[in-house]
Order: structure tokens, then sequence, then C-alpha cells
């Protein structure tokens, strides 16, 4: 029944707020799949940890000591960013430069953490983050890591996408396009994840978080979930 309701390009809940939370760790396909469901909903769409990647690039570009904390901070707040919002085309850019690719090469993902636990700076983008929300009406799937517990704790609809560890770097080889080697997959997933963790618990889902394993699924399966997680807490179906 989900499949037929929520088929290509349907508009759930018109007129209404429609915020759908989704946390998960690294390579567990958060993003593709975030970025399908909000296409088929026709729901704008936030990958906060595009976010991240940018502000680390802006401190790595302007010299700023990742781990000067209060520094980390204050280019949270001074950093020109614009991010897209659309599900169909990702556009990251500082200052008019597009970075899109930038802040996804191997020196942002091994740096990210030092920004990601930053709280100052944490604060300032969930503020962003909160204020990009409100400029769509509250209809988004934001993903990341902290998006049912600190961003939108009272979405409309909240999910933790998982997946085994082997599962996560498989994805995430693929998604590289096999350009990483076994030690800086690992390096960007479990490590990764480690340190991200002593600001953010993104392993285990909050009270009335769904929890959804794509260990076993394939894209189409886990969207397929997705979708149906989406339509049983808004329609009871």
């Amino acid at each position: 029944m989900t499949r037929e309701f929520f088929g290509p390009e349907t508009v759930a809940r018109p007129g209404k707020p429609l915020v759908i939370a989704i946390d998960g760790p690294s390579g567990s396909g958060k993003s593709s799949v975030s970025k399908e469901v909000a296409r088929r909903l026709k729901l704008a769409y936030l990958d906060t940890g595009a976010m991240y990647r940018a502000l680390t690039w802006y401190c790595l570009k302007t010299g700023v000591d990742l781990h000067d904390g209060a520094a980390v901070e204050h280019a949270s707040k001074t950093m020109p960013l614009e991010v897209s919002t659309s599900a169909a085309k990702e556009y990251v850019a500082v200052d008019g430069t597009d970075i899109t690719d930038e802040i996804r090469e191997p020196l942002i993902s091994s740096s990210v953490s030092a920004v990601a636990t930053t709280l100052g700076a944490r604060t300032e983008l969930i503020r962003r983050q909160r204020e990009l929300i409100d400029q769509h009406h509250h209809r988004m799937v934001v993903e990341g890591r902290d998006i049912t517990t600190v961003v939108v704790p009272n979405a409309e609809v909240r999910m933790l996408l998982t997946a085994s560890e082997e599962a996560r770097l498989r994805r995430r080889g693929i998604q590289l396009g096999g350009t990483q080697s076994k030690e800086q997959l690992a390096a960007q997933v479990i490590q990764r994840d480690a340190k991200d963790s002593t600001v953010v618990n993104f392993t285990q889902a909050a009270d009335g978080v769904v929890t959804l394993d794509s260990s076993d699924l394939n894209f189409e399966e886990t969207v397929d979930t997705a979708l149906a997680i989406v339509s049983k807490v808004i329609y009871g179906d």
C-alpha cells in the first residue's frame, strides 16, 4: 500500500508541516536515502553534514587552528555559506566559491570531527539549520547525526538509519569510487563515528525514533521501508 500511496513525486500532507528527521552513522546510506525520500514526497532536503564539512574547509582555507575551539566557533559565525536545499542538486559554496566536490576529499573527511565536536560551532550550525527549516515552512527532510534529538526533536517523523559495519564500509567505498584504501575508509567511517559520538548519540534510537536497519536491504528496499515508516507514523497505515 505504501508504495502506491507514496508513488513517484507524491505531495504528502500538502499545506501542513512535515519534517522528516533522519540520523545515522557514516556509510549508513542516509544521504542517498534521504534525498530520494525528499524527491518522492516533494520536500526540501538538507544535508547537515555538508555544513560541517564546509566549515572545516573554511577553517583550513583561512588558517584557523581546528583545535582552537574559540576560533572555530568564530569561523562558524562568519562563514558566508550557501547550501542547496534541493534533493535534485547538491551545491555547497563559501563566499561564492563552489566547494561541493572539495568537501568530500580525504583531507576534509579526516579533519571534520575536530569541527563537529566543537560545541560552540555546533550551536551556530544548528541555529542555521533551524533557520533553513523555518524558511521552508517546516517541509523538509533533514539528515545528520543529531537531527532527531537536538535540531528538530519535535519533527513529525524521526528515524535512525543504521547498518552493519561491513555494509557501511562497503557502501562508503562504492560512494567514493574505489579511490580510498581500506585504512582510509576505516578512518572515515569507524574512527570518525567514534570521535563524533563523544558529543552526540547517533547509534541508538531515542524515545519515539524508529530504527531502520538497512544492512540486508538494497537502495530501493531501504527507500520503500523509509516511506512505509513515514506513512505509518503520519497516517497509521
